[in-house]
């Protein structure tokens, strides 16, 4: 019975320490240190070069680092009065060298005037200046992403932060549009509406979860978490959550099922975790911290190596004013039911954006960090064993 007894209590101890995650180990290396706010960043290869590059949307130039130096490259400057706010990189032609667009004309408390959409048309060398086409736009232009249509075609997506003029995050809904891209870039970009009836919406995220050619989104608002999907051709949303959501991103547990992973409210305290329900309805939701101060970023992949993913929050502390920092989260279990967090930067990046990607090649993923306060542009190679 004795060595039955400790068979049973090793086997139970083996298990829980499968279940313990590894340390995560980073070397913090900053590639710039005159960031002035680092609004936006995107991942992608600019050059064609097959490594993957760091574009930054900074107060008023829109750069490029060129890895593996990290070089950086200029290509637009002062594009509106105001400052720019966002930015979008991915290769949608297929040439191996990605496209960018931009967001700019940043003034949230103009809900009638405000905000700017560019898409830069690059030079034979692109490291010079690229040519700024203005689209339309809507006011208070805050956030977008290249996302495949059911044709397998990207779109521009661009979500303003408030409806055209709010007061007080009321009033009309902000209209998130999708951009088809014209065979001449200079041509007219026609749009398609997407939502028009969220308010005080900081983040979306494109997504892909049913393995079909277009990509859904999943976007944040006062009213809540939601999903957008246009299989049959036109937009329809389902409401997943209700509390107010600033940002999010999708991943998998342990077990396999999806999760969104938020911050909440926008600009928040909370970061919250919602798993789909067993039927219809909305989705359960639980709360994994409480003490982000001005949380502004939130990234979701398998930092760790554990074979599914881990979240990454990140907060600048500005309003209300704390300490800044980045954390990560793995689960304990199979379900996401329990979560150890791992401290990884604080007081030296207040992130004002960041990415998870492979920048070195190495197979693992690293934290890419634009810093607003601290004015640096930080990188995080993962150094895990």
């Amino acid at each position: 019975m004795k060595t039955l007894l400790a068979f049973s209590f090793l086997a139970t101890t083996i298990v829980l320490l499968a279940a313990e995650p590894p340390a995560p180990k980073f070397r913090a290396v900053d590639i710039d240190t005159a960031v002035n706010i680092g609004y936006g960043l995107a991942i992608a290869d600019i050059n064609g070069d097959g490594k993957p590059d760091i574009a930054l949307a900074d107060q008023k130039t829109i750069q490029w680092y060129e890895n593996p130096t990290w070089k950086k490259h200029i290509i637009a400057e002062n594009l509106t009065p105001q400052d720019n706010v966002c930015i979008a990189a991915i290769d949608i032609d297929g040439d191996g060298k990605a496209e960018i667009a931009v967001g700019a004309g940043w003034n949230p408390g103009d809900t009638v005037n405000s905000g700017a959409v560019f898409y830069l048309i690059a030079p034979k060398d692109r490291t010079q200046r690229w040519e700024a086409v203005k689209l339309h736009h809507e006011p208070t232009v805050h956030r977008m992403h290249w996302a495949k249509n059911a044709a397998g075609k990207f779109e521009l997506i661009v979500k303003p932060l408030h409806g055209r003029a709010n007061k007080g995050n009321e009033g009309a809904g902000g209209r998130v549009l999708a951009y088809t891209v014209p065979a001449n870039p200079k041509g007219e970009w026609k749009t398609t509406v997407v939502s028009d009836a969220l308010h005080a919406s900081h983040n979306f995220q494109p997504i892909n979860w049913d393995n079909d050619p277009e990509q859904e989104l999943i976007l944040g608002a006062k009213e809540g978490l939601f999903w957008f999907g246009q299989s049959t051709g036109a937009w329809k949303r389902r409401q997943l959550g209700t509390n107010w959501v600033g940002e999010v991103r999708d991943g998998k547990l342990p077990g396999g099922q999806r999760f969104a992973a938020t911050i909440e409210p926008m600009h928040g305290t909370t970061v919250g975790l919602y798993t789909p329900p067993q039927g219809k309805g909305l989705w359960s939701r639980q709360t994994l911290d409480e003490s982000l101060k001005d949380g502004h970023a939130l990234g979701v992949g398998d930092v760790l190596g554990a074979g599914s993913d881990q979240i990454v929050v990140a907060w600048r502390g500005m309003n209300p004013k704390g300490v800044p920092g980045i954390k990560l989260f793995a689960p304990l279990d199979k379900e996401g039911k329990q979560w150890k967090s791992f401290p990884i930067s604080a007081a030296e990046v207040a992130v004002e954006d960041m990415k998870l990607a492979d920048l070195n090649g190495d197979g693992k993923l690293d934290i890419i960090a634009a810093g607003r306060q601290t004015k640096n542009l930080r990188v995080f190679f993962n150094e895990r064993p």
